[in-house]
């Protein structure tokens, strides 16, 4: 199962999700692979990988000509592979605009591996950018975390619509897993507004699991740990945990797994 973790909007929790989500499915005895697209590479970092000793990363499937196999790297979490980010993705585009059907390199490259794992996990950069379509492309289903500020209502509005238009021109879009609501802080009623008003919106389209806002989870990154590494009692391991047996219920109920 391909899963890809996308928004229009930056700092809502993309990678924070990604890695968190794929170091709790790997807890539970599950075969993960997480792609880093992020021209930022900040899934890798989150997961202690310094990327400039890395030789190669995603932007060789896409770009390149390498083969699958050899860019996957092993993690300090058992179980979770790695497709590492690059800063050589900020400057793809151009490349891949030059390939045939460049939406699909994603797909095409992993392929071969596919059944090798029980998820991957595509960490996208922000926007519809040709990375973030190669994800959406390559995925069977997406999770659009969000932050329950007006902003970044706007931002999801946004998405659904390029989203809309997007499967217009390229197919193969993938269907709403959920939406996460992320940061979540309920000491504030302007929080616990957005969130009303989006699940009076989207109904069970959202996530039951709420984010919480956590210290842990902030700090994990820079110790390149994932939140049940750094500190496994936390809110944020607990929200996470939930998360995972939320998505695996949601996939069999659409009897995709």
């Amino acid at each position: 199962m391909i899963i890809s973790l996308v928004n229009v909007k930056g700092g809502v929790g993309k990678t924070t999700t990604a890695v968190n989500l794929g170091a709790g499915f790997a807890g539970s005895g599950l075969r993960v692979l997480l792609v880093d697209l992020d021209p930022q590479a900040s899934a890798s970092y989150s997961l202690g990988i310094d990327t400039d000793q890395v030789d190669l990363s995603s932007v060789d499937l896409l770009v390149g000509e390498e083969q699958i196999e050899d860019v996957i790297m092993e993690t300090g979490v058992e179980g979770l592979d790695l497709v590492s980010g690059s800063m050589k993705l900020a400057g793809s585009d151009l490349a891949l605009a030059r390939k045939k059907h460049p939406e699909k390199r994603l797909k095409r490259a992993l392929k071969p591996v596919r059944r090798r794992y029980d998820f991957i996990l595509v960490d996208c950069p922000p926007g519809l950018s040709i990375l973030s379509v190669n994800g959406l492309v390559a995925s069977d289903f997406y999770i659009l975390p969000v932050v329950p500020h007006d902003l970044d209502m706007e931002a999801m509005n946004h998405f659904f619509v390029g989203l809309e238009t997007l499967g217009r021109s390229v197919r193969g879009v993938p269907e709403l897993l959920g939406v996460l609501m992320t940061m979540v802080d309920h000491r504030t009623s302007v929080t616990q507004a957005v969130i009303d008003g989006v699940r009076r919106a989207l109904g069970r389209e959202v996530f039951r699991t709420e984010i919480p806002i956590n210290v842990r989870l902030a700090e994990a990154p820079g110790y390149g740990l994932s939140i049940f590494d750094y500190e496994g009692w936390s809110p944020g391991a607990r929200a996470y945990s939930q998360l995972g047996g939320e998505v695996i219920r949601r996939l069999r109920q659409k009897e995709a797994i």
